[in-house]
C-alpha cells in the first residue's frame, strides 16, 4: 500500500470509531449508489460490514436491484454521513471498483448473522413484487420449518460486494458552510495523490 493510501485507511477508521462511539444510531450505515450500463442511477442505504486495505464491504441478494446494477456495471459510490461529529458534521465519500467477495468470506459472515436474519435471506426475493404481507410471512414460516434444528446455510444468491477505492474524500463540516475537503485519489498506473478542494 502507498503511504496515501494508508493515511486515507487510518484516517477513515479514525472518523468510524469517532463515530461508533457517539450518538449515530448506525454509523456503519452508508448510501450506496449504482447505475446500469446506460447510466440510469440509483441510491440506497446498506450497512458496512468490514473494511481494510482491499477495500469496503457490504452484503446483499445478487439477484436484487442493486446486484443486477453491479453484476453489469461493476461501480459504485458510498456516501458515510455521520451529523453528531465535530464542528457540523463529518461525510465520507468513496468511489470505485465493485468485485463480489469470495464464498469463504460470505459464509463466515452469514454463519454469524442472527437467526432470523438468516431465514429473512431465504425467504426474502428481494427488489421482486410482492402480493402481500402474508404471503412473506408464509415464506418465513416455511423456511423455519425447513432448517428447524439445524444451522442455516447462506443461499446460493446471497453474498457480499467489495468496494475496491479509487477515491476517497473527507469532508469535515463548519459553520456558514465553510467547510474543509481533502480528497485521495488513485491514478491509471495505482499512485495515489492527495489534495484540497474548495468547500
Amino acid at each position: 500500500m502507498s503511504d496515501l493510501y494508508t493515511e486515507a485507511l487510518s484516517t477513515f477508521a479514525t472518523l468510524f470509531n469517532e463515530a461508533s462511539a457517539s450518538s449515530e444510531i448506525e454509523p456503519n450505515a452508508m448510501a450506496l449508489a449504482t447505475a446500469t450500463p446506460d447510466g440510469r442511477p440509483a441510491v440506497r442505504t446498506v450497512l458496512l460490514k468490514s473494511f481494510d486495505e482491499q477495500g469496503f464491504v457490504f452484503y446483499t441478494h445478487l439477484h436484487s436491484r442493486k446486484g443486477y446494477e453491479l453484476e453489469t456495471n461493476p461501480r459504485a459510490a458510498l456516501l458515510f454521513l455521520w451529523r453528531s461529529l465535530r464542528e457540523a458534521g463529518i461525510q465520507v465519500r468513496v468511489e470505485g471498483t465493485v468485485e463480489q467477495v469470495e464464498d469463504h468470506e460470505a459464509d463466515l459472515y452469514f454463519a454469524s448473522r442472527p437467526r432470523l436474519s438468516q431465514i429473512g435471506a431465504w425467504a426474502s426475493a428481494q427488489s421482486e413484487t410482492l402480493g402481500s404481507r402474508q404471503e412473506f410471512e408464509d415464506r418465513i414460516a416455511q423456511v423455519v420449518a425447513e432448517f428447524e434444528g439445524r444451522d442455516v446455510p447462506r443461499p446460493q444468491g446471497w453474498s457480499g460486494y467489495r468496494v475496491v477505492p479509487e477515491a476517497i474524500e473527507f469532508w469535515y463540516g463548519a459553520q456558514f458552510r465553510l467547510h474543509e475537503r481533502w480528497r485521495y485519489e488513485r491514478d491509471g498506473m495505482g499512485q495515489w495523490a492527495k489534495r484540497m478542494l474548495y468547500p
